[in-house]
């Protein structure tokens, strides 16, 4: 009777390939191994609503979050820009991910959210935090009335009345426009960060 040892199972694979090339380490990520790019192009092709939306295309969390970045403008127009490219990268996490729908995130808790940091603080500060909140809650609003099929009343409980004088009409954009968008906001706010004073 011969002696085999036990078959041994491989380790679990904890990193991402990117399309960059990078590795991305989901149990120690690196920031160097974080690129604008890869974010850009896993967020454009996220659905939001797991696709469970009107249009030709897909409404995807790049598209989301360029305007939720506008919203907090418009609600708060000194808003900097750094602060801006904390409410443009408020989903980042997503393109490693995906778009988890809300009772899985209450389910999964905040663990998630630490995946994708880009130099920014750790922490958000509340009164930004709650400030992206609405803003997102503005945008789910009318993604909920305009492109779900949820009525009035039922975005209304779920996610507030957006405030008087912020109106959106959304049309989800193709892939590579998202993508595009998404990259020329965050380029613009670097850019901004970046300048010397």
């Amino acid at each position: 009777m011969s002696r085999r040892s036990p078959s041994r199972k491989p380790p679990a694979r904890v990193w991402q390939r990117m399309l960059s090339g990078r590795r991305l380490d989901l149990m120690d990520p690196s920031p160097v191994d974080v690129e604008i790019e890869d974010i850009a192009h896993g967020l454009a092709r996220v659905a939001r609503w797991n696709g469970q939306t009107k249009g030709a295309h897909a409404f995807s969390v790049a598209q989301h979050s360029v305007l939720v970045e506008a919203l907090c403008v418009q609600l708060e127009p000194r808003l900097d820009p750094k602060s801006r490219l904390l409410a443009l990268l408020h989903d980042a996490p997503e393109y490693v991910i995906g778009d988890m729908i809300s009772p899985f995130k209450a389910v999964l808790g905040d663990g998630y959210k630490e995946i994708a940091r880009f130099g920014l603080p750790a922490e958000t500060p509340a009164s930004l935090k709650r400030l992206i909140k609405k803003a997102d809650n503005i945008c789910a609003w009318y993604e909920a009335t305009q492109l779900a099929g949820f009525s009035e009343a039922e975005s209304d409980r779920f996610f507030g009345h957006p405030p008087r004088g912020v109106v959106m009409t959304l049309v989800p954009q193709p892939t590579e426009v998202a993508q595009a968008d998404f990259i020329a906001r965050t380029v613009s706010l670097l850019t901004h960060i970046e300048a010397p004073a």
